[in-house]
């Protein structure tokens, strides 16, 4: 993985006292210098903790691996209207996450060795969280020529997930050659599927009953389906790894399934807003052209709600990620066809998963860490014994978050770490809520509130 960032000051030990551990059994867990030195598994025994130990009183919480993104959108270069690396790593934090990826559609896009490192290194300055840079796919996400690849990932941030999203890689040539190159160092293209023929760049609402009806552009779930059924068959033929990106259609699912079951190298992610909202949404006197639910690719029918539900469950779908993408107002505030798709999603994702997954009996807390933590590192290349998505045992990297399962909350966007405010959760009860996050040991959110470097 790409250089993980390190504490400047010493880091003081930490005791977690009286967690669940993934919901399972109760356990008092020792932090020392970054890592998880003692478990036991009798809470409030006598111990020998080290001079100077903070004492985090865990009880009722539930101790998860600190949670890892596969998507997000922190806009800096280019767009520090909508967001910085410093901001989205605070909302990450806020959220639980000790790592995320950022997506390359930035100004200047990343797409080479030199626009790799900017991230990694921001990241590194911001100190909250491992900002792990996606490469683009192609020069400029152009769509024709491949970027550097190969120098991105030997450069000191290590890439290893390529991505052209915010646009799809619509030639099987240029596909073809992005997925045999990475073959060679472990790397995954993740692909944002999205026929431009059939969902054009004016689509915007799942195309349907409702779509014509209020008189905006249909995107169809067939531009999404068939681009998913090509790239698995190049995965085959070429013998690599494909990712799919905030999948959101039952077709998709379908040929999802058909593929794992080929023993295809596919692996696929759905978002937090896919799980729960549906475009009947746009229907509602609250939320009719509310461009805050303007997303790509766009919500969709509770069928389709349901099938990703379900895969999900089952593992077809191996992740959550956020696609956190947020917008300056001035880019947000239009009529629904002009604004910008995209929401916020780091620092709610985990609840929406709670209410929408957890509190259904769909899935357990140690499901939530699979789905969450453990496969999208490994999915992203940065797990490993150094790396995230460990098991809380001893010796682990010492990335952790501490969730209130009971502590159902009403959402206010004003109240975000992200600078902006593109929420559609805004006004909303949700279930669970993050009380603390650590990273390397050092508690990035402590009472359910920020804790700044150094402070």
């Amino acid at each position: 993985m790409s250089e993980p960032v390190q504490p400047v000051e010493p880091v003081k030990p930490v005791l977690i006292r009286g967690a669940s551990v993934l919901g399972e059994h109760t356990a008092d867990l020792l932090l020392v210098d970054g890592r998880v030195a003692e478990v036991r598994t009798t809470p409030g025994a006598a111990d020998d903790r080290p001079e100077g130990t903070r004492v985090v009183d865990a009880d009722g919480l539930v101790a998860l691996p600190g949670l890892v993104d596969l998507h997000t959108h922190l806009r800096e270069p280019g767009r520090e209207d909508a967001e910085t690396v410093a901001t989205g790593s605070a909302a990450a934090a806020v959220g639980g996450y000790a790592a995320v990826l950022a997506m390359a559609n930035t100004s200047p896009v990343t797409d080479t060795a030199e626009a790799a490192e900017r991230v990694h290194d921001l990241g590194r300055a911001a100190g909250l969280v491992d900002v792990v840079p996606v490469g683009a796919v192609t020069r400029g996400l152009g769509g024709e020529e491949l970027a550097e690849l190969g120098l991105m990932h030997r450069s000191r941030a290590r890439v290893r997930v390529f991505s052209d999203d915010g646009r799809c890689v619509a030639d099987a040539r240029v596909m073809r050659r992005a997925l045999e190159y990475v073959r060679a160092f472990g790397g995954v293209v993740s692909q944002h599927a999205q026929d431009p023929d059939l969902a054009g760049p004016t689509a915007c609402c799942h195309e349907g009953e409702l779509s014509g009806r209020l008189g905006l552009p249909g995107w169809p779930g067939i531009a999404e389906e068939v681009i998913v059924a090509r790239d698995v068959m190049l995965a085959r033929h070429t013998g690599s790894r494909v990712h799919v990106a905030h999948a959101s259609t039952a077709g998709t699912v379908e040929v999802l399934r058909w593929a794992k079951a080929q023993g295809i190298s596919v692996t696929a992610e759905v978002t937090p807003h896919h799980l729960l909202l549906t475009t009947d949404l746009l229907a509602t006197a609250s939320g009719g052209y509310d461009p805050t639910y303007k997303v790509n690719p766009p919500l969709r029918p509770a069928e389709d709600v349901e099938a990703l539900r379900d895969a999900l469950a089952d593992g077809t779908i191996d992740a959550v990620a956020t696609d956190h993408a947020p917008h300056a107002r001035h880019d947000k505030e239009h009529a629904f066809v002009d604004a910008a798709p995209g929401m916020l999603g780091l620092e709610t994702a985990l609840p929406v998963v709670a209410t929408v997954m957890v509190s259904t009996g769909r899935m357990g807390w140690s499901d939530v860490a699979r789905v969450m933590s453990t496969r999208p590192a490994h999915i992203a290349g940065i797990d490993g014994p150094d790396g995230h998505g460990s098991a809380l045992e001893v010796g682990a990297p010492a990335h952790l978050v501490l969730v209130d399962p009971a502590g159902t909350h009403v959402v206010d966007r004003d109240a975000s770490a992200s600078r902006s405010r593109n929420n559609p959760w805004h006004g909303r009860t949700l279930d669970a809520s993050v009380r603390a996050t650590f990273h390397h040991g050092v508690a990035t959110v402590l009472d359910g509130a920020l804790v700044r470097p150094g402070s």
